[in-house]
């Protein structure tokens, strides 16, 4: 994923109020504290957003910002977590990789959702074919259209030379680039058999390891909401949004150095998490 320290948004009025979505590209020249933008935001900007606040995470892990904790109670003890397994057989199918042909229910588009935040948040992203098929596959038809043409320009050369990246994506020999999404639990908000909204409360990783490297590799914590269409036997985006946290309370353990990190992504394979 793209995952990382970045700078989420939203559509609340901090961002220049209701309806509108405030997007920040790498390519502006100050990524943490751009101008509001005062005019209503097209379809495809929005569903653009919610794709390059990935970028700002990339952006942001070679400066920081630190989520603070969240600690939600419930004398009543926990509730039924809503994704539990239930035994259904997962999608068997899939398309550039992403797992495709999700039931047309509620734990379809919940499985959906989650797959595609994986997709979305992962390496391929920076490699323009690859992501133009993850985009084609994640996206109703409608949207991904409209999507390529900002897409590239956000995934500029100069961008991913930032990074520490070739322009096709790739690290520099004896070093690994991580963005890695991975999703912990999802909620879904509505449902229909026509559409479905679906938010992924997951993990983000970020940055670069391996020997000499000055970009570690940090985590945040994001919840991405996807609103989701039934569309060619399977749940599409339609359009998404992020927002900070919740997130934890730091733990004790000792951070890894990068060769470890480096090690353990290359030896630890990522999941999907259709079920």
């Amino acid at each position: 994923m793209n995952p990382g320290d970045e700078q989420g948004y939203d559509t609340d009025e901090r961002y220049g109020g209701t309806g509108q979505t405030r997007t920040r590209l790498p390519g502006d020249e100050d990524t943490y504290d751009t101008a509001r933008r005062s005019m209503r935001p097209s379809r495809s900007l929005i569903t653009v957003v919610g794709v390059v606040v990935l970028l700002i995470a990339a952006i942001a892990f070679a400066n920081q910002n630190t989520d603070a904790p969240t600690t939600p109670s419930d004398a009543r003890g926990p509730a039924t977590s809503p994704t539990s397994p239930t035994g259904t057989k997962p999608v068997d199918t899939q398309a550039s990789g992403i797992p495709t042909g999700h039931p047309r229910t509620k734990q379809g588009a919940e499985s959906a959702a989650a797959n595609y935040a994986v997709a979305l948040g992962s390496t391929g992203m920076f490699n323009k074919d690859e992501r133009r098929a993850i985009v084609d596959t994640v996206f109703t038809p409608s949207v991904s259209s409209t999507l390529h043409g900002p897409m590239d320009k956000a995934y500029s050369p100069a961008f991913l030379d930032k990074l520490g990246l070739s322009p096709d994506g790739v690290a520099p020999e004896g070093k690994t680039f991580v963005s890695r999404t991975v999703p912990l639990g999802s909620k879904t908000t509505k449902f229909t058999e026509e559409s479905a909204r679906v938010s992924v409360w997951y993990l983000g990783l970020i940055g670069m390891s391996g020997d000499g490297s000055t970009d570690p590799v940090r985590s945040t914590w994001k919840t991405w909401t996807f609103d989701l269409i039934w569309v060619d036997d399977d749940w599409r985006i339609s359009k998404d949004t992020q927002k900070d946290g919740p997130a934890p309370v730091p733990g004790d353990v000792p951070a890894a150095t990068s060769e470890e990190i480096a090690d353990a992504v290359e030896g630890f394979g990522g999941f999907t998490y259709a079920r």
